[in-house]
């Protein structure tokens, strides 16, 4: 092959390439630039109010304006305002405090270096303790967000992104009524955590199913108490923070033990009183901190205000209290009643119910162990 015939395919060859490079580069298309909205709320002490952010290609796909440009001249954004406002109030929703606000939009202002459209709007002019946002503005479109960045008293003390996955936020305010609503919150969320936790509830009746004297089962919770704070505490403050997938067979396995020593118990009374040491004051305070850890995924899960962690963390320590006695005083109740109408019988329910706790403690140890 000679000079000239290479030189004439090398040219050919390059052509091609450069023609593949230039259907393979990007080009400019009508697609949407930046698929996001943004929402800022400013809570002070005149109440609340906010601005909303939303692109022109948003508005014009679900007002049905063909050219979504032409929403950037002032005069045919005014026209569209109340179009726009009612296709939004429905998509954007505002709980403060437990009732749902009206939200009354004002103005709107043309973006043009944004190419959005921006709304005002007031909500209250009291300052709410509590705000809950729901927002789903634009479903059409899959990957569509919306920045929430909440302004309290000229301070950002809240940035969230909300999208097809999580549509919702909470805001404490850092004012008195605020941390209020932060301490009936958490402690309700505390309360019915251990209640209808059937791991925790049943620990805490294996603890008692060997009944004993008051002071006796106070110190048994008062331990299990000391134990599960201190880990809940630092679990939430991911300070130390195992993985689930290790404390969960953990918890069940603190299950099992308790019931295992409640037959030893039982066992040693029968054979040899003296032998018959009880140490679930022990048991529970170190097994309590196993179980703290699994108190922190559910808060955490829950979501802690930055700005009243402290009263978050302590209110939802409270609700687990709260909801741990009303648990210890109606099953040491009812075994208190037992055993003065009959010790034989209070010792079988102890003997069944260890039992009983053993096979559900081992259940969902080999339940999360192999097959979470």
């Amino acid at each position: 092959m000679d000079l000239g015939h290479r030189s004439s395919r090398l040219v050919s060859l390059v052509a091609k390439l450069a023609l593949l490079a230039a259907l393979a580069a990007p080009v400019p298309a009508f697609a949407h630039p930046a698929p996001f909205s943004y929402l800022d709320l400013h809570l002070d002490a005149s109440g609340l109010k906010g601005t909303l952010v939303v692109h022109d290609l948003d508005a014009a796909h679900d007002l049905g304006v063909t050219n979504a440009d032409s929403l950037l001249n002032p005069a045919e954004a005014a026209r569209y305002k109340e179009a726009l406002t009612a296709l939004l109030t429905p998509r954007l929703s505002l709980t403060l405090d437990g009732a749902t606000a009206t939200i009354a939009w004002g103005g709107i202002e043309v973006v043009p270096d944004r190419q959005s459209l921006k709304l005002s709007f007031t909500v209250t002019n009291v300052r709410p303790g509590h705000i809950r946002i729901q927002a789903c503005l634009f479903p059409y479109d899959p990957i569509h967000q919306t920045f929430i960045n909440v302004y309290e008293d000229t301070a950002l003390t809240l940035q969230v992104i909300l999208d097809a996955t999580q549509q919702s936020a909470e805001y404490y305010s850092g004012s008195t009524q605020g941390r209020w609503a932060v301490v009936k919150t958490f402690v309700a969320s505390g309360v019915e955590h251990i209640l209808i936790g059937p791991d925790h509830v049943l620990f805490l009746i294996g603890l008692l199913l060997l009944g004993g004297s008051l002071p006796r089962l106070a110190l048994i919770v008062t331990a299990f108490t000391i134990g599960h704070s201190i880990t809940l505490s630092l679990a939430a403050l991911d300070i130390l923070a195992p993985p689930a997938r290790l404390i969960e067979p953990l918890i069940a396995l603190t299950i099992v033990v308790v019931g295992a020593d409640n037959l030893l118990v039982l066992r040693n009374t029968r054979v040899n009183p003296a032998t018959a040491a009880d140490i679930r004051a022990w048991l529970a305070a170190a097994f309590g901190l196993i179980h703290g850890f699994g108190f922190a995924y559910v808060l955490k899960e829950f979501g802690l205000p930055q700005a009243a962690l402290a009263w978050s963390l302590l209110a939802f320590n409270v609700g687990v209290e709260i909801g741990q006695l009303l648990i210890v005083a109606a099953a040491a109740g009812v075994l208190t009643v037992i055993r003065r109408m009959s010790d034989g019988a209070a010792d079988r329910i102890a003997l069944l119910g260890s039992v009983a706790v053993i096979g559900a403690g081992g259940y969902w140890f080999v339940e999360r162990l192999f097959f979470a």
